[in-house]
């Protein structure tokens, strides 16, 4: 098996891996259970612009390091000094919102591969992914109101989108916590596996993404998001576009052939 190639990141508890067709997005700060400090939620974006460029990536995995949590939170060290009020907390939640915005926007489809704990902005990081897959001991959890706290509207957007309204509302009000078995009968994971059968389960998935049409793909998740979205910022004019690009495509030509000939098709994003 072949060692992943690391991209370079401004924050050496964010880490860029580039294996085959999958790139990963690993959160890297196990002895506060990969909290995100400040520094690392303003390396997220680059690194997600990076793995999106890679000519190489048709799926990006989002992840925690370790064994205990996919990411437990922010680092609330931190909140005394950076988010102590109004004014000092303004920079941070920039921080946080272009983090989230930069996964929720990634050209290429991503996949939360949660274990441990997923709780506060480890959700809000989960829900801006494509999919979510999880143990079924994961921990969830939204404990902003223990906190007073409030959320990015925008990530907001992304938990209801991922729940519903009235669950979103019970979650946010009574700041519980769900079990990965639960999410995933709410629908926040499209599944709940073993601890011992994530990696694969997560493996198999990226494999299979990693397999279809590169550029239906791009247009099924722009179509999606643009339906889920704001209506009033969506570029409908750009959906449609490249939707009608599949049809030009050489993948399309390859699908016929493939489908013609009774074999898997090789797609080339093109």
């Amino acid at each position: 098996m072949t060692a992943p190639i690391a991209l370079p990141t401004t924050d050496p508890r964010i880490r860029a891996e580039v294996a085959g067709r999958v790139g990963t997005l690993v959160i890297d700060n196990p002895a506060r259970r990969n909290a995100l400090a400040y520094g690392m939620w303003l390396a997220i974006p680059a690194a997600i612009d990076a793995l999106v460029a890679h000519p190489d990536v048709r799926v990006i995995v989002v992840r925690g390091a370790g064994e205990l949590a996919f990411v437990s939170g922010a680092d609330i060290s931190e909140f005394d000094t950076l988010r102590k009020d109004s004014k000092s907390a303004q920079a941070y939640e920039i921080s946080n919102a272009r983090a989230f915005a930069a996964v929720r926007d990634a050209g290429k489809p991503t996949i939360a591969m949660i274990r441990g704990f997923c709780l506060g902005g480890g959700m809000g990081l989960a829900v801006a992914c494509d999919l979510r897959i999880g143990a079924d001991d994961a921990v969830f959890g939204i404990p902003a109101a223990r906190l007073g706290v409030g959320y990015p509207p925008d990530c907001m957007r992304d938990v209801v989108n991922a729940v519903g309204p009235q669950r979103a509302k019970e979650l946010f009000f009574t700041a519980r916590r769900l079990t990965g078995t639960e999410a995933a009968c709410l629908g926040f994971l499209i599944k709940a596996v073993p601890v011992a059968e994530l990696e694969a389960e997560t493996a198999t998935l990226a494999a299979t993404i990693a397999d279809n049409a590169p550029l239906t793909i791009r247009a099924a998740k722009a179509a999606i998001d643009a339906c889920v979205g704001d209506p009033a910022a969506a570029d409908w004019a750009r959906v449609t576009a490249l939707a009608e690009a599949c049809f030009d495509s050489d993948d399309f030509a390859e699908g016929r052939t493939a489908f013609l000939s009774k074999r898997a098709p090789v797609f080339k994003g093109e």
